[in-house]
């Protein structure tokens, strides 16, 4: 069992402070981080400015090496085929554009893929006259695995999954879309920028080829920082479009070498402290036990998805027979960005998810936007109740 009252303590953000205090339900944002994360990170920051970056950074190269090691132990991958980024979409990116494409080639991406991916896979298939097409969804809003299994053939090169929408709880079913795209020998790219940190993720039990996530939603990390796993062989042998000394050695006039790993798809100059927060935010998931903060998270988001439907003009915007730690909402005769700001004024954090994030599926809904909230396990059951409260007092 988590210990909240640990967790609450561990959150400067949940401080005792002016009554009634923050509710923080924007985790799937950039989430509050725990103490040792704001300690690590700000640490390490002072240390540079008293002895400069780089003897800094030499100071701490085995905890810097630690911080794969710590992602690997989290999604059951071994360090060498991950890859230390700023972000999920430059982990995607970094990926998807390694991919080599030509005309004729087919791209597949999910329904509810967010816009990043679904621009540069449209960007791509410009670039080479590959074609994008899209996934259905089935009557429950997740990836049509029939439909999918229609779609794929020996020009599918590369299927982008959406693990879990930025939009809506919705978890999509990875590992068995991932099972249908290599029949076909086509590559999947997961995007599990929404749920690692608050689901389950093994890359071996998914088997997918490559995975982006970010640090600082879920994981509760720094803004700045992501990681992208690779399948190792694909590690070994694909070539990103931008290298330099580090994913690369110089060893001629004329040639280069790759290097042998995923480290590849890094470059050399990099947010020190930022990487050793992830490390300490990915450490301290580690130590409370996964299971029980993805349980925590999937409680408070269930009590989000019983209680709000209680309340008059409030819709529920959830798909998907699996869920996750993210509840979508509107509010009859109000616009998202009003529930949003007027919330803020008592204190209570939450987001909007606008219909140019995931257009398709938007679209195919008839949204222009949602609010989300995105409850992580330091949030009380009490301060569920209170935003739920201030909802029903806003019409």
């Amino acid at each position: 069992m988590l210990d909240h009252d640990r967790v609450r303590a561990d959150t400067p953000g949940c401080a005792p402070g002016t009554e009634p205090g923050l509710v923080f339900l924007d985790s799937a944002g950039s989430s509050l981080p725990p103490r040792v994360v704001l300690d690590t990170t700000v640490g390490h920051l002072r240390r540079e400015a008293e002895v400069g970056g780089y003897r800094a950074a030499n100071e701490r190269l085995a905890d810097l090496a630690a911080v794969k090691t710590s992602i690997g132990t989290l999604i059951n991958a071994a360090p060498t085929s991950i890859a230390l980024s700023d972000s999920a979409s430059r982990s995607w990116a970094d990926f998807f554009y390694a991919i080599p494409l030509a005309e004729g080639d087919r791209i597949l991406i999910s329904e509810a893929d967010y816009a990043s991916n679904a621009i540069g896979a449209l960007q791509r298939a410009r670039a080479t006259g590959a074609t994008v097409e899209t996934i259905p969804s089935d009557g429950n809003g997740q990836l049509d695995l029939d439909a999918l299994t229609a779609l794929v053939d020996e020009r599918v090169k590369v299927v982008s999954v959406l693990h879990a929408p930025t939009n809506g709880g919705l978890v999509n079913p990875a590992a068995e879309a991932t099972r249908i795209a290599h029949s076909v020998g086509a590559l999947v790219l997961l995007d599990a920028c929404q749920s690692t940190g608050q689901l389950p993720i093994d890359v071996a039990e998914l088997d997918v080829d490559a995975l982006s996530a970010t640090g600082r939603k879920w994981l509760r990390g720094p803004r700045g920082t992501g990681f992208l796993y690779v399948r190792p062989e694909l590690a070994a042998s694909m070539e990103p479009q931008r290298l330099d000394l580090h994913s690369g050695a110089w060893t001629g006039p004329d040639e280069y070498r790759l290097a042998p790993d995923a480290s590849r798809f890094e470059f050399w100059e990099h947010d020190v402290a930022g990487r050793l927060g992830l490390g300490a935010a990915v450490d301290y998931l580690l130590e409370l036990g996964p299971d029980n903060v993805y349980a925590a998270v999937a409680a408070r988001a269930e009590h989000l998805r019983t209680r709000l439907p209680e309340v008059d003009g409030v819709t529920v915007r959830d798909l998907g027979v699996r869920r996750s730690g993210i509840v979508s909402f509107t509010v009859a005769g109000m616009d998202s960005v009003e529930v949003r700001d007027r919330l803020a004024a008592q204190d209570i954090t939450v987001t909007v998810s606008h219909a140019g994030s995931t257009l398709l599926d938007m679209t195919w809904r008839g949204l222009a936007s949602v609010v989300r909230a995105s409850p992580h396990c330091f949030v009380s059951f009490e301060e569920l109740d209170r935003f739920v409260a201030a909802v029903a007092a806003l019409r």
